[in-house]
């Protein structure tokens, strides 16, 4: 008996409990297991991929409704007519609001919402501690979808072609009035402001991808701290310690340059506590479903030390020893290749970035800065655009993949389809299609495709397809 009290002892001084364990600093956070659990259990199985529209969520809102779990308001309507609602649950005294899709194409954050909102309705699941804690602590207040008429067409902006996020002060967008309203209403203590931020942000110093992007916004041009945005910062730093276990040296901070007619900027100057997360980009994960996980980890433990009050043993020094966003990071980086033109030849590097849409030669010159996610010394190779495919296929889905590869090692770097509608378009298919008389330039500049060669004594040894490279 001496012995288990001695045990039970060391396990109380230590800090331990059966819903978090204790970090560097002695604070308690959920176990990074308990958080990989709850997301794996709750993982919103109707949301699997980041292009998906206001009629995709509005059934896993309304079903929230009718079961009674979480509260569900309409706000009111998007310029074309979609509705905007809040979701809200939780009892306690600190005040919590989340909005995430200001922005239309920006949709990472709204499925881990999705992902939190069955986790907060769970329940005997083991994570009742955590959800417990939230739930008792704070009072929680999330619009899902604040540009739904965006979100239908994957684009940033409104119907009115506004940037909502330059319309905090004027709110002439029904939008924008509808967040600043809930806020004015809410009062929050603590705002999360969710985006989406190009996946070629890197962390300042490294070849890493800024894969998540957190800021406690300026108030004022001076970028002063006071006591709001001081508390903003100490919940960064907590997100900080976790994600670092999922993605060391993968967190950037963003620029905290003063915008006057920025929400977050304006809700830290109104008086609540503005923490920003912007998901950038991961390898391999092009519809940002691991960034999806990292967004539910980090809002639950950050929404965990808020309802403990863990967060305020955190160093604001912690915060500003985050590394900075940079911009040098590309898609495929090419270094070292020579190219001949005119007659004469030359060196260069070549950087392909890949949107929504194909991709496209963004830089030459020296890019010795720069780093790639995929990166080729090309010293001793020289760059050959390719022939089109003599032979007329009727549509895509009629030429076959391995039939584009041995096109491709004959050095042909685009075929011709009679027709080319564009679902039909295989994604995968690794040679660049053309209807009509369209060509391929036989010159390299800047927003040409990336479909071209590497060749050595004029035989092509690497495809660069769309943006990858292909060894043949």
């Amino acid at each position: 008996m001496k012995k288990l009290f001695y045990i039970l002892l060391f396990l109380i001084i230590s800090g331990w409990n059966c819903s978090g364990q204790g970090d560097a600093t002695g604070k308690t956070v959920p176990e990074k297991e308990i958080l990989d659990r709850a997301f794996e259990t709750y993982r919103e199985k109707q949301i699997t991929d980041r292009r998906f529209k206001h009629k995709d969520i509005v059934p896993l809102i309304r079903k929230r409704k009718a079961k009674g779990g979480l509260s569900v308001k309409e706000l009111g309507t998007s310029v074309e007519g979609r509705s905007i609602y809040q979701l809200t649950c939780g009892k306690g005294k600190t005040r919590v609001m989340l909005w995430s899709q200001m922005h239309g194409d920006e949709s990472t954050a709204t499925m881990a919402l999705f992902d939190i909102f069955n986790f907060l309705e769970g329940q005997n699941d083991g994570f009742d501690d955590l959800r417990n804690r939230i739930l008792e602590n704070t009072s929680l207040y999330f619009i899902p979808m604040l540009n739904p008429d965006g979100a239908e067409k994957f684009r940033r902006r409104n119907s009115y072609d506004f940037d909502l996020n330059r319309d905090a002060v004027r709110t002439a967008a029904p939008e924008s009035g509808i967040l600043r309203g809930a806020r004015e209403r809410e009062n929050p203590d603590f705002g999360f402001n969710l985006h989406d931020q190009s996946i070629y942000y890197n962390v300042s110093g490294t070849s890493n991808p800024a894969t998540i992007s957190v800021l406690a916004p300026a108030f004022n041009e001076a970028r002063e701290v006071n006591d709001v945005r001081k508390r903003a910062m100490q919940v960064i730093v907590g997100m900080d310690h976790l994600l670092q276990q999922y993605i060391p040296q993968g967190v950037g901070k963003y620029n905290d340059a003063f915008e006057p007619r920025a929400f977050g900027d304006n809700f830290q100057k109104w008086g609540t506590s503005t923490i920003l997360i912007e998901s950038g980009g991961y390898r391999d994960d092009p519809e940002k479903q691991y960034i999806r996980k990292l967004n539910f980890v980090a809002i639950l433990n950050a929404l965990s030390e808020i309802a403990s009050g863990n967060y305020t043993k955190y160093d604001t020094e912690e915060y500003f020893s985050i590394p900075d966003n940079d911009s040098k990071l590309t898609g495929l980086l090419i270094k070292n290749i020579t190219v001949e033109r005119a007659g004469k030849t030359y060196m260069t590097d070549i950087s392909l970035k890949k949107g929504d849409g194909p991709a496209r030669v963004s830089d030459l010159g020296d890019l010795s800065v720069f780093y790639g996610y995929e990166e080729f010394d090309a010293t001793g190779y020289t760059w050959m655009p390719g022939k089109v495919y003599e032979k007329i296929y009727p549509s895509p889905a009629d030429v076959y993949p391995d039939e584009a590869i041995s096109i491709l090692k004959k050095g042909y770097a685009a075929v011709r389809v009679s027709s080319l509608p564009g679902e039909d378009r295989p994604a995968d298919l690794p040679v660049l299609l053309l209807q009509g008389k369209e060509e391929i330039s036989p010159e390299l500049f800047i927003g040409r495709n990336g479909h071209f060669f590497l060749a050595r004594d004029g035989k092509p040894v690497y495809a660069v397809a769309d943006g990858k490279l292909l060894k043949l």
